[in-house]
């Protein structure tokens, strides 16, 4: 790998991704086999004066491991000192910085009641903390380099030394790292871009947006009064701007919890627990997930949707433009982190309570009365296609084209 190229990705991830500050703790969570980054991300936090830097590391063979073997008693556990180790941090105003690059397959051996209850308990235990970084009162920042097992499965004709860096070379672009470019100009010229877009959608202020598809995609989507249209950027509790996901390239709100009705069809497989969830659909009844199909891996949706009451209605509503970069490449990256920046998608689960006006500050109680739905889980699928319409409907009964063949009609 480029060490200079390397030295830009963290600057970048550090200085626009979490932004971070003079004195302030960092948290890294990383797959073993990223630790290079992680050393180039340690390496330009302190360089920024950053108070210390602690890293969770994570190794996808041991878990598989774990959840081939271990008693299932152990799944319904979660260690008092690992919820201590984030809920600590987040108390002391970290960042925190995820490296999300697993293996797309890895626990498609596993049975996915033993995969859905370690999820529910980690996400019973990390409650607080995952409420924090949602209501952005910690800077956070999702990013991805490769693994081999990761670039196999992008590029399976490779070996695997070149599937590493071909995958490297499909990252760096999407974030906008070259050797030619200065990755943080070009990072707020990009988030200026999509920061004139929210502000159009934050003016027509709409009450429905239909969408349809060839796919079969027939949805209406309700969005509650206040709602916040938000991309590119966003501030802390504190003011500190920084970009939660790199890349991005969508504008996101969330929906009225009982206002969806309709079917919808995925564009792109899911990648959720370690499984690929295939050609599916869901049904929406008064917000709720009614009926479901998949071709494959419709047991894994079946988890998900029953990880708890929440989970089988939608958090969140993001439009991206067909002709984004990482849509424009043509490659499906298995990880969710790209796929959802080159499609127009939709969230099962917890909205974002940024995106409702003064959401930030209102208990689950009060977010709930304004219609926003509550989860431990969140997870977003891709509906996107190059013919996708989606049209909007003000309060006053304007119709308004908002995308036409998939991309922005403004």
């Amino acid at each position: 790998m480029n060490q200079d190229l390397l030295k830009k990705y963290a600057a970048l991830v550090i200085r626009v991704g979490v932004n971070l500050q003079y004195n302030q703790p960092l948290v890294i969570h990383a797959p073993i086999g990223c630790a290079e980054f992680v050393h180039a991300l340690a390496s330009e936090a302190y360089d920024v004066g950053a108070y210390d830097v602690a890293v969770n590391w994570n190794d996808e063979e041991l878990s598989h491991i774990r959840f081939q073997k271990a008693a299932s008693e152990r799944f319904k556990e979660f260690p008092a000192w690992r919820k201590d180790f984030y809920d600590d941090h987040a108390a002391r105003g970290a960042a925190f910085i995820s490296i999300a690059a697993s293996d797309p397959d890895l626990y498609a051996d596993i049975d996915p009641k033993r995969l859905t209850e370690a999820s529910q308990t980690a996400g019973k235990a990390l409650m607080d903390y995952r409420a924090r970084l949602m209501s952005n009162k910690n800077t956070w920042c999702v990013v991805s380099v490769p693994t081999t097992a990761w670039a196999r499965k992008v590029f399976p004709h490779r070996s695997d030394d070149d599937a590493v860096q071909c995958l490297w070379a499909e990252i760096l672009h999407a974030v906008r790292v070259s050797e030619e470019e200065d990755a943080v100009s070009a990072w707020h010229a990009h988030i200026k871009r999509l920061q004139k877009i929210t502000a159009f959608l934050n003016n027509r202020s709409f009450v429905e947006l239909h969408y349809h598809s060839s796919l079969g995609t027939d949805l209406r989507i309700e969005l509650p009064k206040g709602h916040i249209w938000m991309g590119g950027a966003e501030k802390s509790a504190e003011g500190t701007l920084f970009a939660a996901n790199l890349p991005t390239e969508e504008v996101y709100t969330l929906p009225k919890r009982n206002g969806v009705n309709g079917i919808v069809f995925a564009s792109k497989p899911l990648h959720y627990n370690g499984n690929l969830i295939r050609d599916f659909m869901l049904r929406f009844h008064e917000g709720k997930v009614v009926e479901y199909k998949a071709a494959h891996g419709e047991n894994h949706l079946k988890e998900l949707l029953g990880t708890d009451e929440g989970a089988s209605f939608l958090g969140e509503v993001a439009l991206v433009p067909h002709d984004s970069p990482i849509s424009q490449s043509g490659i499906l990256f298995y990880n969710t982190l790209f796929d959802e920046n080159a499609s127009c998608h939709l969230a099962l689960g917890k909205a974002y309570p940024t995106c409702i006006e003064n959401g930030e500050s209102m208990t689950k109680e009060e977010l709930c009365q304004h219609g926003v739905n509550h989860s431990l889980v969140h997870e977003d699928f891709m509906i996107g296609t190059p013919d996708l319409s989606v049209v909007g409907r003000t309060d006053s009964g304007e119709v308004v084209t908002i995308m036409e063949n998939g991309n922005f009609t403004f």
